[in-house]
């Protein structure tokens, strides 16, 4: 695991009580660095983002980012739709757009090929198009409220950064600065957090429960971390915690993937812009990544009509794969999201569970009777499936099979069959 801060040295104008923060009194410098830290298999204690990886709710992923920088191109791009506004203006997009999006995946295709199924379905994920951010968004600014309320409901923040230059498109700090630009959003999610845990040290209960007491902890010591520059997610915190922390709904504990919003002609080999940004996601210590896209190119290629004629276009700007799948498959490694396979020749499907789920709970995505009356589930490992040509007989006979039982870790690219009792 890597231990990751940020080191915010507070400056007021006025005197102001260490818990009584605002982004109109307090100016704050975010300085990053990243050490690395193992943690022990089988600890209870751990960062609040292993337990986000594990326990998490995985609902959705939320484009966020300054206005005015392509986060609804990217949306039109990833849900292969024009149903997001796009213009040159702040604030184009003020209610949220939300889509599905199909999960690139080879293997579902490999599997589908070999097997040479009537149908094949994708697993999808959400992905929510929220409002621009602007500085001062913790006190309501722009469209501040909006904005922190929509970012509370997604799992995931895929944080879009301007890295090109263009005269002719506005920019709210009149000058190009990725750095700068997440820091912005960044501090205003810090305050945020702040001002949301004053609120839950402030309700003084008379005879509180356990829970409360338990949660009011767990919110002094995040607080502390915060104003120490430790965002949520680095806050270390015991399993037995993690329904108090969870409970917080904290902005800073969410994942992030930085997604590098580029010309057309940097796409293939990034810029700049794009180092600085690299550099930036390092020092934090991000487990993913930062993704280079071209929302302009994405756009115009998710509207093609044939696959042939998308590869056709990628290959004029030097690219065999469009930068979408990044984002996706990204945000699912994030999320803690790994997929396991059905497959005959009626049909090879993607079903998406958490990383550690058990063979009983994955049966039950597919169907609530299938986790009820589960027996056992014939699983083949994804490569040797291949290996046999998707012959289940040949894998029975090299031992490839094996027959799970319902506590079984299921495991990324994972071909079952369940058997159950209705």
């Amino acid at each position: 695991m890597i231990k990751s801060s940020i080191q915010l040295l507070f400056k007021t104008t006025t005197t102001t009580n260490s818990q009584s923060l605002s982004s109109s009194s307090t100016r704050i410098i975010l300085r990053h660095y990243a050490t690395a830290t193992p943690i022990a298999a089988g600890d209870t204690k751990a960062k609040a983002s292993h337990f986000m990886r594990l326990k998490g709710s995985c609902k959705s992923a939320g484009i966020v980012g300054l206005p005015n920088i392509g986060k609804s191109s990217l949306f039109n791009a990833l849900t292969s739709s024009q149903s997001a506004a796009a213009a040159n203006f702040p604030f184009c997009t003020i209610d949220p757009n939300i889509g599905l999006v199909m999960v690139p995946d080879e293997r579902l295709n490999h599997i589908s090929k070999l097997l040479n199924t009537k149908s094949k379905v994708e697993t999808q994920l959400e992905f929510v198009d929220i409002a621009g951010l602007v500085k001062g968004a913790s006190d309501g600014e722009g469209l501040g409220n909006k904005f922190l309320a929509n970012i509370r409901q997604v799992s995931l923040i895929v944080h879009l950064v301007r890295c090109f230059e263009d005269g002719n498109i506005t920019h709210v700090h009149d000058h190009i600065d990725p750095i700068k630009d997440i820091e912005t959003i960044e501090t205003e999610l810090i305050l945020a957090d702040m001002q949301s845990l004053e609120k839950v040290l402030t309700e003084q209960k008379k005879r509180p429960t356990p829970e409360q007491l338990l949660r009011n902890q767990v919110a002094q010591r995040v607080i502390k971390s915060l104003e120490g520059g430790v965002l949520a997610r680095d806050v270390e915190i015991e399993e037995k915690e993690w329904a108090a922390f969870q409970s917080l709904h904290l902005l800073t504990c969410k994942p992030i993937l930085y997604t590098c919003n580029v010309g057309e002609a940097d796409v293939a080999t990034g810029n700049k812009y794009t180092e600085m940004v690299k550099e930036f996601s390092r020092k934090q210590g991000s487990q993913v990544d930062p993704v280079i896209v071209s929302a302009k190119i994405e756009s115009e290629v998710a509207n093609l009509e044939s696959e042939e004629m998308k590869k056709e276009f990628l290959q004029l700007y030097g690219l065999t794969h469009n930068g979408l799948s990044k984002v996706i498959n990204g945000a699912r490694n994030l999320m803690g999201l790994q997929s396991y396979y059905t497959a005959s020749e009626r049909e090879c499907r993607a079903w998406t569970i958490p990383v550690g789920t058990k063979a009983r709970a994955a049966a039950g995505v597919i169907h609530s009777d299938f986790e009820k009356g589960f027996i056992k589930a014939d699983t083949i490992a994804y490569q040797d499936f291949i290996d046999v040509n998707g012959d289940e007989k040949l894998a029975k006979e090299k031992g490839k099979q094996r027959q799970e039982g319902p506590n079984y870790l299921v495991q990324d690219g994972d071909v079952m069959f369940f058997k159950f009792n209705l």
